[in-house]
């Protein structure tokens, strides 16, 4: 797996999005604390409208900066956004009032969402090799769960020594290290456009990317794949210290074990992803992780509902880590599905639709995580989140045809000799012949009748 890192331009671009992710770690550790100096017992209500407006920033930005992305060098809008992101956590440690960092959270979260589609949109063009793009996603997971387990730790050193204010200019630190990283590497032109630029005002070429979401078959599935992964990391995020502390009358420590074991489960599978998709498809992966995750959360729901024994303990580790891995199947193989759905052109679009889209499954979960658990308990909650995800997961697998071949041959009537699409295509009567990936894109709904 690690080969990719001999790209140098691959290898700048996930060293700068590590230090970003401890950054962004030591951010979030230091956040909460502000939060209680300044609301006290009200920090957990100051935290969760944080959450909230984050993942507004992620739904509302990121479609935007699709819609513009291509008129801006990539490299350029990406050292400006994590510039951004530095100046804002430097004032972080300087706010007093609770409306201070709202306005500072969505600003930060706004730059995230700017910066995060454009870099997944560029990995494709850095890595065109499937077998290395895959890997990178793989990396990409695993740079994610181990940020949650050593942001922490790093943290609970670093307090030792000073106050959390100073955890803020570590995060400074990382998100200027990132950008330095991002202007050294040296990144691919942009592949020539194949389709036109979409047509109408600045709403129309924000929604590009969703509206190729809702067309093409398999990232209709994915919209379901992301809310019922958004319904288990919701249990695991809000409701994993209600378990160890109130459900099983664990001590506080016992919170980071449950939470490593998430990361470990999700871990585990990406290291193992490369090699399996080798000889498995995108799909027969991703919708078994989905389903897996149902028989999870019935497991989870026996736990829920025992009124003791010493076995819950072990058994709710292995469920978050079972929770992790099949998290992990539907995850990481996400951007092959969609650099092989949208053309390079539109790439940026649809990974700035899959990170609002798929932001927008967590802002229905998290809040029906917290209340429902809240009000009826933490069965209910279970019960609520299994049954989001079962119908995401049954869903996905009605949408995903499952004839959705890696290659199917077609021929193009409506296009001219010597259009950038035809460049490998053959003459085929009144038409020119050539096969790839199924994509319904607007030079493909003409010629879907001539498939066969």
């Amino acid at each position: 797996m690690l080969s990719v890192l001999r790209n140098r331009t691959y290898r700048h671009l996930f060293t700068a999005q590590v230090i970003a992710l401890v950054g962004t770690g030591l951010a979030t550790v230091a956040l909460g604390l502000l939060a209680y100096d300044i609301a006290g017992p009200r920090a957990g209500s100051v935290l969760g409208t944080a959450l909230a407006i984050k993942m507004v920033a992620y739904v509302g930005i990121a479609p935007a900066v699709g819609a513009i992305a291509h008129r801006m060098p990539r490299r350029a809008l990406m050292v400006g956004s994590d510039l951004t992101r530095a100046a804002v956590a430097l004032m972080l440690p300087f706010v007093d009032q609770v409306w201070q960092v709202y306005v500072l959270i969505f600003a930060l979260q706004a730059a995230s969402a700017a910066f995060t589609p454009t870099f997944q949109a560029v990995i494709p063009d850095v890595l065109p090799a499937e077998r290395d793009y895959t890997q990178a996603l793989s990396m990409s997971r695993l740079a994610y769960d181990l940020e949650s387990l050593f942001s922490p730790a790093l943290a609970a050193a670093l307090l030792s020594f000073v106050t959390y204010n100073w955890l803020f200019l570590g995060t400074v630190a990382g998100f200027l290290a990132s950008g330095a990283l991002v202007a050294s590497a040296v990144l691919p032109k942009p592949a020539p456009a194949t389709t036109p630029e979409p047509t109408g005002g600045i709403y129309a070429k924000a929604s590009a990317g969703s509206r190729l979401f809702f067309r093409v078959p398999r990232l209709r599935a994915l919209l379901c794949l992301n809310l019922a992964v958004a319904a288990a990391g919701a249990l695991v995020t809000v409701n994993t210290v209600v378990y160890v502390r109130d459900h099983l009358s664990l001590p506080t420590g016992d919170v980071a074990f449950a939470l490593g074991a998430y990361g470990a489960g999700s871990m585990l599978v990406a290291l193992l992803l490369p090699r399996l998709l080798d000889r498995v498809s995108d799909r027969t992966v991703m919708l078994r992780g989905g389903l897996a995750l149902t028989l999870v959360f019935t497991a989870v729901g026996v736990i829920t509902s025992a009124s003791g024994g010493s076995w819950r303990w072990p058994a709710l580790l292995a469920a978050w880590a079972a929770f992790g891995a099949a998290c992990s199947m539907v995850l990481t193989p996400t951007g092959r599905l969609i650099r092989r759905s949208a053309p390079p052109e539109e790439r940026t679009p649809a990974f700035a639709a899959q990170f609002s889209l798929s932001h927008a499954a967590w802002l229905l979960t998290y809040p029906l995580a917290g209340w429902v658990g809240a009000s009826a308990g933490l069965l209910a909650a279970v019960v609520a989140l299994g049954a989001v995800g079962l119908i995401a997961a049954v869903s996905a697998a009605w949408l995903w045809p499952a004839r959705d071949a890696a290659d199917t041959p077609h021929v193009h009537t409506a296009l001219e000799p010597g259009h950038p699409h035809l460049r490998d295509a053959v003459r085929d009567g009144d038409g020119w012949r050539h096969s790839h990936s199924p994509t319904s894109d607007e030079l493909h709904l003409a010629c879907a009748s001539a498939t066969r």
